[in-house]
């Protein structure tokens, strides 16, 4: 293989064919933000919106999880078990990680923070406060993606995994 000499390592990430998951590899993958982003903003928009949001995300997961199972289902000696336990992982993993640990996590920081400020500046006005709980809201989402990923993935693996013999740590 060529490489190129200032960046080798680089070109040679480029050149290797990688399959590319479109839920995981891709923008696609901020469409379970989706909740998220409608969490934040709760404080100024009418519920329909926030639950719609839930929508996006929810379906982002099941398209996952079908892609997965799908995914599965094409492998060599595969079995309806195999597809069954692709397909419940992807689905518990993607609920967890990308619908309901975040969106509960960020609607409690929104709701803290819209009581913390009304206590602390009562004479800023509402709707003041409201834009600047949203502000926080989105502002927490890059940061609390990774360590609620780790999270999920750790508990799965100690749990749902082991029964589904899906742990990346060999059983002993």
């Amino acid at each position: 293989m060529t490489t190129f000499p200032i960046f080798p390592v680089y070109y040679d990430a480029m050149m290797e064919e990688k399959e590319v998951d479109i839920y995981r590899d891709t923008p696609v993958r901020l469409l379970g933000y989706a909740n998220e982003v409608g969490e934040s903003f709760r404080a100024l928009t009418p519920l329909w919106f926030v639950r719609s949001t839930y929508g996006v995300a929810s379906a982002y997961v099941v398209a996952d999880t079908y892609d997965k199972a799908t995914k599965m289902s094409k492998q060599p000696g595969s079995t309806q078990r195999a597809v069954t336990h692709a397909a419940v992982d992807t689905l518990l993993w993607q609920a967890l990680a990308s619908v309901i640990v975040p969106g509960f996590t960020i609607n409690r920081v929104c709701a803290a923070s819209l009581v913390v400020l009304a206590k602390a500046l009562p004479a800023v006005p509402l709707n003041t406060r409201k834009w600047v709980t949203t502000a926080l809201g989105l502002g927490c989402i890059p940061f609390i993606v990774h360590p609620i990923d780790t999270g999920v993935h750790w508990a799965m693996d100690r749990s749902v995994r082991k029964y589904l013999d899906l742990s990346e740590q060999p059983q002993k």
